[in-house]
């Protein structure tokens, strides 16, 4: 199989990413964004889809984390569909429940070539430290958006926000390594009776 790779920079007046990610890798991964618990979460990602991930980003976080966060959500949503390519062989369709103590999260993605997203979380207080909840909406619409995908997140149970969050992102890292895997009975199909993605 052809390397399934990708490196994709992003510049703005609010961002400048760089995102290198391998989607056969082994979740060997590198973040310096300056959102510490964005680092933690890109970690799930990586770690649980077995995606090696190298991401840098310098944003306006002086005003706060709201333009890094979206951004890298964007430039990661692009990386991925660079790195996957026509669709061509995959299973398209992934998903994951994912527990944490008390928390259990679902998430389910399809490489549909039609971005949305059915996020379905409450969380029981704003803020996870210093992260505000508010801006993972954002990235995971800035993701779908770029990344061409429909994807639906729903928070089954929890009190704890952190573990919540966890859930979440573990489950998104395995339900995208679900689907993004090459199936040999597929090899050079695509997976629709449309015939494209």
């Amino acid at each position: 199989m052809t390397p399934r790779t990708a490196t994709v920079e992003r510049n703005t007046l609010e961002t400048q990413i760089k995102i290198a990610i391998n989607v056969d890798g082994t979740g060997q991964a590198s973040f310096t964004t300056g959102v510490p618990f964005l680092d933690h979460m890109l970690d799930q990602i990586a770690r649980h889809g077995l995606i090696d991930m190298d991401i840098v980003a310098h944003g306006d976080l002086q005003i706060d984390a709201h333009h890094t966060v979206e951004d890298v959500g964007i430039t990661l949503g692009q990386a991925v569909a660079k790195a996957i390519g026509d669709k061509k062989g995959i299973v398209r369709y992934g998903h994951s429940y994912v527990p944490l103590d008390e928390a259990l999260s679902r998430v389910v993605v399809d490489f549909s070539g039609r971005p949305g997203l059915f996020y379905n979380v409450t969380f029981p207080r704003g803020m996870i430290g210093s992260f505000d909840v508010d801006l993972f909406r954002e990235f995971f619409q800035g993701f779908v958006n770029h990344a061409g995908v429909t994807l639906h997140i729903d928070n089954l149970k929890g009190v704890n926000a952190h573990h919540i969050a966890e859930t979440i992102f573990k489950a998104l890292g395995r339900a995208l390594r679900m689907a993004i895997t090459a199936d040999e009975r597929m090899a050079g199909i695509m997976p629709s009776t449309k015939g494209s993605l």
